[in-house]
């Protein structure tokens, strides 16, 4: 299954919000180094408990994410 994502990195807290078609993430990590990637796929993967792939958007804050089962 995929699912659209708009990250916003250096929150103060992460959370993930469900809106029309897109889930809004906020991520406590800096957009610098991938760090906020690999915290994305960490929550997804906590919050969905399925694995995740980032299929595109890796330098940018909208992301299309797969789940898998």
């Amino acid at each position: 299954m995929k699912i659209k994502i708009k990250v916003k990195p250096n929150s103060k807290e992460q959370s993930i919000e469900k809106k029309e078609d897109f889930y809004i993430v906020r991520l406590k990590s800096s957009p610098e180094n991938n760090k906020a990637n690999l915290e994305l796929i960490k929550f997804l993967k906590k919050h969905f408990k399925k694995d995740v792939k980032i299929k595109s958007g890796f330098t940018s804050r909208k992301k299309i994410v797969e789940l898998e089962d």
